[in-house]
């Protein structure tokens, strides 16, 4: 691990962990074994990082977030305080007959999650498993994801939806309501152009 990675002292780094130059491990954060960090991310205070979770560099975790086994955080992802993120959609304590604890391994069961480059987010929303975020998405806070967000797709509520595309800055740029039409759109904050079809898919003209 480089000298250059600042590891509060509460904070909890197991075996195997990586962690990239210019990373910061905030206080009370719990890493598990094999997970692996990139180069210039944020781990804020009380975030749990399980197993061989993979996250990419220039990621900014915000506090109280629990990513699970089996998700990948591509480049420049943020998430936001309280996330949660899921990997099982049929989770029990015991086997069927009450006799026993089950195991906490990965099995048939355990689903996998991707998180693609630039995507945000927000505070308090749930992620369930076996699908992706797509590229510079933007997830409102509290949503629940239960299905794959398309790239530059801003999604909100339970279960989140779709409701408009935005920049790569951030800002939105079109609404999907009753006067969206297919054309190209420019975002007002940085000028960049995307064009949007008739099924919502959104790239860029830039």
């Amino acid at each position: 691990m480089s000298s250059n990675v600042r590891i509060h002292p509460t904070a909890i780094v197991e075996a195997g962990v990586v962690i990239g130059d210019g990373s910061s491990v905030w206080d009370n954060v719990h890493i598990r074994r094999d997970a692996r960090i990139g180069r210039e991310c944020i781990i804020g205070g009380k975030s749990l990082i399980a197993y061989e979770v993979a996250i990419g560099d220039r990621c900014k975790i915000n506090s109280n977030v629990y990513i699970c086994y089996g998700v990948t955080l591509e480049q420049g992802v943020m998430i936001g305080a309280g996330t949660i993120f899921t990997n099982d959609r049929f989770p029990r304590a015991t086997t069927a007959d009450l006799q026993a604890l089950r195991g906490s391994d990965p099995d048939e069961h355990t689903l996998l999650t991707r998180v693609r480059e630039g995507a945000s987010i927000g505070a308090g929303a749930i992620i369930s498993s076996n699908l992706t975020i797509g590229r510079f998405a933007m997830v409102g806070m509290g949503a629940v994801v239960t299905r794959d967000v398309p790239d530059f797709h801003l999604v909100i509520g339970n279960p989140a939806r779709s409701i408009g595309a935005v920049c790569r800055c951030g800002p939105p740029v079109v609404r999907f309501d009753e006067h969206f039409t297919p054309n190209e759109y420019r975002c007002t904050a940085c000028q960049r152009r995307y064009r949007i079809a008739s099924d919502f898919a959104v790239a860029e003209a830039d």
